[in-house]
């Protein structure tokens, strides 16, 4: 599949020329002086949960230099002590992975195949469709969570993981479509005209082809994907806390790390980090894809 390969040069080189020169454009004490304002939240955090709780509560995380005083005892504590039933936050770790990964794996694997649909293959109202698809994307997730609570209590699933892996997908589905058929839609017209030549049918031009160039745009959408599933609140608490907290993932845990008393509070820091830690190795392995698999769809092979 040479022919494949050769066509994600000019795509892949426009997309970093157009980077290049807007970085280019912006002076670099400007982007720096923004990489620091964004990291000191997550520096502040990290020495946070290394200090003693005392110098927690009556000092700044930035008093660390002149009064250090470090400690892992609050990981420890934060991985293994019980947050109000049977179950530790390491637990509760496991279960936001066993919720994340279906939750981003299945609205990729759906949205490919329909992005393949709307941009190559022609079939009945498909503009309207692709039409209605994209404007689900105005429609806030809020306005959906009652009657999916009462779909879901009807189908028994109510308190499972899969509740969240449906409606995950379900959220996750539009902006799937818009962002894969915008790269799909902008690759070479010939690539396929001389794979049909082959003989080639839909489902072998979207495996053997579509789906090697579109890598980029797949990886950028499991970041988006797994860090809004990952760090979900709402509709975890809504269809899973309510009904079994023992299924819960760690956002909604951390809260009750901490008692009506506020005992508990020198573990956020701990239990924070290392809720953070996944989505920042995801984000960071597939970061080259990221701006990438964003812009390629923005031009045409």
């Amino acid at each position: 599949m040479a022919v494949v390969s050769s066509a994600r040069l000019p795509v892949e080189r426009t997309v970093g020329a157009r980077l290049h020169a807007s970085l280019a454009r912006v002076p670099t004490g400007i982007l720096w002086g923004l990489v620091v304002v964004w990291t000191l939240p997550t520096l502040g955090l990290l020495v946070n949960s290394f200090r003693e709780p005392r110098a927690q509560r009556t000092t700044g995380w930035w008093n660390a230099v002149t009064d250090p005083s470090f400690t892992i005892d609050s990981y420890r504590r934060a991985l293994t002590e019980s947050t109000g039933g049977s179950l530790s936050m390491w637990d509760y770790f496991l279960n936001s992975v066993s919720i994340v990964v279906p939750a981003t794996v299945i609205p990729i694997g759906i949205a490919a195949l329909a992005a393949y649909a709307f941009a190559w293959m022609n079939f009945p109202l498909r503009h309207w469709l692709f039409i209605i698809t994209i404007a689900c994307l105005a429609l806030p997730l809020q306005a959906s969570l009652v009657p999916l609570l009462s779909l879901f209590g009807d189908m028994g699933i109510l308190g499972e993981h899969m509740s969240l892996w449906l409606a995950h997908t379900a959220f996750g589905l539009p902006l799937a479509i818009y962002l894969l058929h915008n790269y799909i839609s902008s690759l070479p017209k010939d690539l396929f005209e001389a794979i049909r030549i082959d003989g080639a049918d839909h489902f072998q031009i979207f495996t053997k082809m579509v789906l090697p160039l579109s890598v980029p745009a797949l990886a950028s959408f499991a970041i988006f994907q797994f860090l809004w599933v990952w760090n979900d609140y709402l509709v975890a608490l809504v269809f899973v806390q309510s009904s079994d907290p023992e299924q819960s993932p760690m956002t909604v845990q951390l809260v009750n790390l901490v008692t009506s008393k506020g005992r508990g509070l020198e573990l956020l820091p701990s239990a924070a980090f290392i809720s953070m830690i996944v989505p920042l190795v995801v984000f960071f392995s597939l970061q080259r894809y990221f701006v990438r698999g964003l812009l390629a769809g923005s031009v045409k092979g």
